[in-house]
């Protein structure tokens, strides 16, 4: 299977001021990322609020995202849920209305407490869609699953055709080297935290990732890849110090999915606010983190429409 080379990035869903999700921003949020270097979408995840939507609404926003991507931007669709029988379903949408690729994190509840349960689950979503490469999205913050990668690359090695990869988001480097070197590098292993995409480029050998903070600090992130290629090891670790520092604002706000999202108001697209349960960003707060962001010259660097 084609491994992804470059920054894929998880967009946050657009929302109209009533809470209805809103398609209208993503034609011009698409070509933003492309035009900033992202590579394409992991749309419906952590990020996009993906748990917080309908089957619909999940299905409206592929469409509108895979009919807005520019030349060679790839869409893959997260399709997870609490129900397999309904992933199945989204993930044979998502075939059918062109995407790149799909993939699901393990299902919060209920969690998966052994290696074979969530190889199962993954089967039975990836069989919705056997023409795409299938991704599984380790990311056990949110999802509570702190099983073992290595085991279940070789668990399910064989087993799921189109299995792909991981988009590794946890903190141990040594264990996303570890499946990377699995077979000479057999899986796609995509890197998924900003915060340390240096590091895992010098011990990793990291090719790809997904990541959230792409969405406004895209630029940067992008630059980080493109000196640790050039051989420029100081201007790699300026700007991973940089974008260090942007994470460092966000975490004082709720985070990437409410603080992040309302950074794209603040450099010119607006997509909302989020969804309960998540408690929004009040006006004081906005005016507290643009000036935090000012003081670290981030507006001068962010990504630009």
């Amino acid at each position: 299977m084609e491994k992804i080379i470059g920054l894929i990035n998880a967009p946050f869903t657009p929302f109209y001021e009533n809470g209805e999700v809103n398609l209208e921003p993503i034609p011009a949020y698409a070509a933003m990322l492309a035009k900033n270097g992202i590579k394409g979408v992991f749309i419906n995840g952590s990020s996009g609020e993906g748990y917080m939507l309908t089957e619909e609404e999940r299905m409206l926003l592929a469409e509108k995202w895979i009919e807005s991507a520019p030349k060679d931007f790839k869409v893959i669709v997260h399709v997870g849920s609490t129900c397999v029988k309904q992933s199945n379903k989204l993930a044979a949408h998502a075939q059918k209305a062109g995407a790149w690729g799909i993939g699901a994190m393990a299902s919060p509840f209920p969690k998966a407490g052994r290696i074979e349960e969530l190889v199962k689950y993954c089967e039975e979503i990836a069989c919705g869609a056997p023409n795409l490469p299938f991704y599984f999205y380790h990311i056990p913050a949110l999802s509570g699953v702190f099983l073992p990668m290595l085991p279940f690359l070789k668990a399910v090695d064989g087993r799921i055709p189109n299995f792909a990869g991981i988009k590794y988001t946890f903190e141990s480097i040594y264990e996303y080297n570890q499946c990377r070197l699995y077979k000479n590098n057999k899986f796609d292993m995509l890197h998924g935290q900003d915060e340390t995409i240096l590091p895992s480029l010098a011990m990793g050998g990291a090719q790809g990732g997904i990541g959230g903070t792409t969405n406004y600090n895209g630029r940067e992130l992008v630059g980080i890849i493109e000196a640790w290629n050039a051989g420029d090891i100081e201007t790699a670790r300026e700007k991973q110090n940089f974008s260090q520092d942007v994470i460092n604002v966000i975490v004082n706000y709720r985070g990437n999915i409410v603080g992040g999202k309302r950074i794209m108001k603040l450099i010119g697209l607006d997509l909302g606010k989020n969804r309960t349960p998540f408690q929004n960003m009040s006006d004081e707060e906005e005016l507290a983190m643009k000036k935090e962001l000012e003081s670290i010259g981030f507006f001068e660097r962010c990504n630009k429409f």
